[in-house]
């Protein structure tokens, strides 16, 4: 993909002429069209599409067509997000004593394969508990939570939300419930991830609940965050079989490898915006 690419993300009730009235405002502009990538969700009536463009020599400002498909936005009911395909997104890691979700991003941000900037981690444990991840020299914040603490610890992480201008927050194994008003704030823009267990196995050691009813498949959910606890519209998934010779051990090893992977594909899909919200669920663009 082009350094100097842009991506444009929309969706918008279906009716014809959608897609021939965004190709031609691109050729208008003189630009040329990389990729497309197109939903009809014919039981809702609504159309998503995915397009990354590039600018040929004599085309018109990035502001300009910005204020094309403004415009064009407004005759078609548009939702849309459009910006350059370099430009990195900010994300803030919460994390609690469980790291290795928090590892496997640091690793894939600091190889290239996250296309991201870090703009702090933030755990309610000290950072003695996170003594097998190298944090170098990010940001840490140990923010306690306790009964009586919990909003106000909210708050501190909304306000350092807004400080670092963080457009999007991971729970990476962070062992919090969010309150209804902080998720509605961080609406389509907070990733989580846990076990697919739910609604069975709830509470304390999954795994081992599983283990005791023989299950044969476990998994990992990502999903973004609502005021409905871990019923947010998912955006990956993966399982893996197991048998009667994996003790709980076993299973809570397999399912850490399927949350780190799940984890990170989802953000993957964030960062280069392969997702967008449609109701309850999403629509994820292959890349």
């Amino acid at each position: 993909m082009s350094d100097c690419s842009l991506i444009l993300a929309f969706s918008c009730p279906d009716r014809p002429g959608i897609v021939s009235a965004v190709s031609s405002l691109l050729f208008e502009a003189d630009c040329n069209i990389l990729d497309a990538q197109q939903f009809d969700d014919t039981e809702a009536g609504h159309l998503f599409m995915r397009l990354v463009f590039v600018r040929l020599e004599h085309a018109k400002s990035e502001a300009d067509i910005a204020a094309s498909i403004e415009k064009l936005a407004s005759r078609f009911a548009m939702t849309f997000t459009l910006r350059q395909s370099s430009a990195k997104k900010r994300v803030m890691l919460l994390v609690s004593k469980f790291d290795h979700c928090l590892a496997d991003l640091l690793y894939r941000w600091r190889i290239g394969e996250l296309p991201m900037e870090v703009t702090a981690i933030v755990s309610n444990h000290g950072r003695e508990h996170l003594a097998s991840t190298d944090l170098g020299e990010l940001p840490f914040y140990h923010f306690p939570v306790t009964k009586q603490t919990k909003m106000e610890q909210e708050a501190r992480i909304w306000e350092l939300v807004q400080e670092t201008n963080t457009d999007l927050v991971v729970l990476a194994r962070y062992m919090q419930i969010l309150s209804d008003g902080f998720s509605a704030k961080l609406s389509g823009r907070c990733i989580n991830i846990h076990h697919s267990f739910l609604p069975g196995f709830k509470g304390a050691k999954p795994y081992h609940q599983a283990y005791e009813r023989g299950v044969k498949l476990i998994g990992a959910t990502a999903h973004y965050v609502t005021s409905d606890l871990d019923e947010g519209p998912i955006i990956e998934q993966d399982v893996e079989r197991i048998s009667h010779h994996d003790a709980p051990d076993d299973l809570v090893r397999k399912g850490r490898d399927i949350e780190r992977r799940v984890l990170a594909r989802a953000v993957r899909h964030h960062l280069e915006d392969r997702v967008v919200l449609n109701g309850k669920k999403t629509v994820v663009f292959s890349g």
